[in-house]
């Protein structure tokens, strides 16, 4: 019986400017095999994350992706061999993974090996109840303390984490308005996520709206691009405000990279906080979380978006999309059209 092979996406050259699609090269070979203490992974969804434009840069690091290397990533799949105690063949499991049809892992890295319950799809279990979920739950409630009758500001907030934050913080009783590309995003967040505003980033004055939806200004910004948004949110701050660094997209591309916030005294004058995090951090707390926010999804009380584009031969085009501020909400890549 002839033996699987192995697609891979690996990275061609660094990149100078925008991601091209042309900066990454799809490679092929034999499928992986497990050693002591390992699993293999047909892999079916693979999630997309901006952060992964600044690894595809770095040439020193955890995170530096080698020229020639697979493009980490994280990806929903089915174990098809096990020698990891506690994984069995025909278990649905999520984690670091990669852009490859099979992966063979020890479990460990940045986002460690979960089982996906039955009951959940592999977009939520990438989206809401996954990476992204967690971080806008941690970013909110430990790095935000948001407390109800606050005002919430979001960047990002049709994305996929901006999204789930903004809905959080509503659920927390604080009035919450969202930045977005586009009248149909914007439409999205104040219908269907039910946030109390929404403001469009591209063609609506950002501060002067900030201070028309919120008066009395910002007590959290939570912060996913950067920019122009990090300044009016400076710019806005009330007295203890704090700011949530989760992402700088708009940084991440940019050559040279643009000068630091100017507006920053403001966090002297109004006794603020800004602070940065990663999700890793809270890797203890992950079924903390996951409850909360299988709770809240199973009720209706946060709604969830995604984009998802098919065909493993589509992953640069789907990463690229990140950048060019197309997607909208959770950006997918289905691999296998059958899976869940």
């Amino acid at each position: 019986m002839p033996q699987a092979t192995n697609r891979q996406w690996r990275l061609a050259r660094r990149p100078s400017g925008p991601v091209q699609e042309s900066d990454f090269v799809l490679a092929e070979g034999p499928e992986p095999t497990a050693g002591a203490g390992q699993v293999v992974v047909r892999n079916q969804w693979l999630s997309f994350d901006p952060h992964t434009g600044v690894d595809l840069r770095s040439t020193r690091g955890p995170g530096a992706i080698p020229v020639g290397g697979v493009i980490p990533g994280i990806a929903v799949g089915e174990v098809v061999e096990s020698q990891l105690p506690g994984f069995s063949v025909g278990d649905r499991v999520e984690g670091t993974f990669g852009w490859e049809e099979y992966t063979v892992t020890d479990g460990r890295g940045f986002f460690p090996m979960i089982r996906v319950p039955a009951t959940v799809s592999g977009p939520l279990a990438l989206g809401a109840l996954g990476m992204t979920g967690l971080a806008a739950y941690f970013g909110v409630m430990e790095v935000g303390v948001v407390r109800r009758g606050e005002t919430f500001l979001v960047s990002g907030a049709a994305g996929a984490v901006g999204s789930v934050a903004g809905q959080l913080a509503r659920l927390q009783g604080l009035r919450v308005v969202g930045v977005a590309g586009g009248r149909e995003k914007c439409e999205w967040l104040e219908r269907v996520a039910r946030l109390d505003g929404a403001i469009d980033g591209r063609s609506e004055d950002l501060s002067a709206r900030v201070a028309e939806l919120l008066p009395d200004g910002v007590d959290v910004a939570f912060d996913n691009v950067g920019g122009p948004f990090l300044e009016t949110a400076l710019r806005h701050l009330r007295r203890n405000g704090r700011i949530v660094l989760c992402g700088a997209i708009s940084r991440y591309e940019a050559t040279p990279a643009p000068a630091g916030p100017v507006n920053y005294p403001n966090l002297i004058l109004r006794h603020g906080r800004m602070e940065g995090f990663l999700v890793s951090d809270y890797v203890d707390r992950f079924p903390e979380a996951l409850r909360s926010l299988t709770t809240w999804v199973s009720s209706g009380e946060i709604r969830t978006k995604e984009d998802v584009v098919e065909g493993f031969d589509n992953a640069p085009r789907a990463f690229a999309r990140l950048f060019r501020r197309e997607n909208f909400g959770k950006q997918l890549l289905r691999i296998d059209p059958h899976a869940p």
